[in-house]
This record gives structure tokens, C-alpha cells and sequence, in this order.
């Protein structure tokens, strides 16, 4: 069984999120939860709830249901960050100049599976 979940338009940069990403890809979502739980990143919020999302979306899934305590076995099998669209602003400057601020996005995509 597989449970692929994305998460669109996050406002962070995707570079922030990637380094929370990369730790928990091929983990099992037991021990990759608790990583989680314990990171210091903000980033690692937002993976946790995609996570718990797609741990949902395995349980009260319509075919096959998954116990709670058997989703606690599946593999984090894809697990990456891509960047978004960027909001572009700009700050006023002295002698009327203009500073871009890049405000990034990412879209963070998981994916569970038995196997």
C-alpha cells in the first residue's frame, strides 16, 4: 500500500525545508516522527503535519485500512522540497533606489509505502 501526500505553497524557503526532508527520507514514520518532534527547525512542523497526514490518509483509506499501530512500519519511500513561486517585493533605498526582498515558497511532496 502507498500514501502519497503534497503540501503546496508553504510559505518557506525550500532550502529550509530540504534539510528537515533529507533527514527523515528512508526512515520508518515511527522513528521519523520522533526525529521530527525534536528538531529545532520550524520547517519540521510542517513536515510533521504532512506527515500525520499521509499516516491518516493510509488508516481511513477505503481499500485496505491500516491499523494505526501498522502505519507506525511503513517507509518514508519519497520525501523531497521543490521551490515554489517566488513574491517578489522591494525595499526603498537611499536616493531612490530599490532593494528586492524574494519572498520563496516550496511545495513538499511524501510519499509512504510498505515495501
Amino acid at each position: 500500500m502507498e500514501s502519497k501526500v503534497c503540501a503546496k505553497w508553504i510559505r518557506m524557503s525550500p532550502r529550509k525545508v530540504r534539510r528537515v526532508v533529507n533527514e527523515i527520507r528512508g526512515k520508518e514514520v515511527g522513528k521519523a516522527r520522533v526525529m521530527l518532534r525534536f528538531m529545532p527547525y520550524e520547517a519540521a512542523r510542517v513536515v510533521e503535519k504532512l506527515l500525520h497526514s499521509a499516516v491518516s490518509n493510509l488508516v481511513h483509506s477505503e481499500q485496505n485500512p491500516v491499523t494505526e499501530s501498522d502505519a507506525d512500519n511503513f517507509k518514508v519511500v519519497e520525501a523531497f522540497c521543490d521551490g515554489g513561486p517566488t513574491q517578489e517585493r522591494f525595499q526603498p533605498r537611499a536616493r531612490g533606489r530599490a532593494y528586492p526582498i524574494l519572498k520563496r515558497t516550496s511545495h513538499i511532496t511524501l510519499k509512504l509505502s510498505d515495501i
